[in-house]
């Protein structure tokens, strides 16, 4: 996606952070967060109505400054977004020492029905390898917390990062 290229979901998610704003809040781990997130597949748990946790394998990907994730419009987790939108997010590991680190987001998922929004973010996930149909529900994630550790020496490494509260 160019540079130029922007979405329009500022009205949108005003109590948890965009992905661009967590990029200028914590570059290092917003940078590493993103090789770990894009083209890779990651585990978003929701909660089911019953209020049980629910988990499910998902493709994310990072347009213009928005971390977004789409899905069928009958999955559970559609359903699980839309009545109670927190999530958590944890990306998968290459093996059983850690490979290349882990990655855990959480935070609030908003829905986008933006006809021009969801075109620009579909044309990203196509040319990045993804096929999302148009059939597809599109959700833009917005981030509270973050968590990134590394594997150095067999040593856990972490690293944290919370969004400020929102003014009331």
């Amino acid at each position: 996606m160019t540079g130029t290229a922007r979405l329009d979901l500022d009205r949108r998610m005003r109590s948890v952070m965009r992905w661009s704003q967590f990029l200028t809040a914590a570059p290092d781990l917003a940078t590493y967060a993103e090789h770990r997130l894009e083209r890779r597949i990651s585990y978003l748990a929701t909660t089911r109505s019953d209020g049980s946790p629910r988990v499910h394998p998902v493709s994310p990907f990072i347009v213009s400054g928005h971390l977004l994730l789409y899905m069928e419009p009958t999955s559970p987790k559609r359903q699980d977004l839309r009545r109670d939108s927190r999530y958590a997010m944890h990306a998968a590991v290459e093996d059983n020492t850690g490979g290349q680190g882990e990655f855990l987001v959480r935070g609030r998922a908003e829905e986008i029905d933006q006809p021009e929004v969801r075109a620009q973010a579909f044309k990203h996930a196509m040319a990045i390898g993804y096929n999302p149909l148009d059939r597809y529900v599109l959700f833009e994630l917005g981030i509270e917390e973050a968590i990134a550790t590394i594997y150095q020496g067999g040593e856990p490494k972490r690293t944290r990062w919370k969004a400020a509260s929102p003014d009331p």
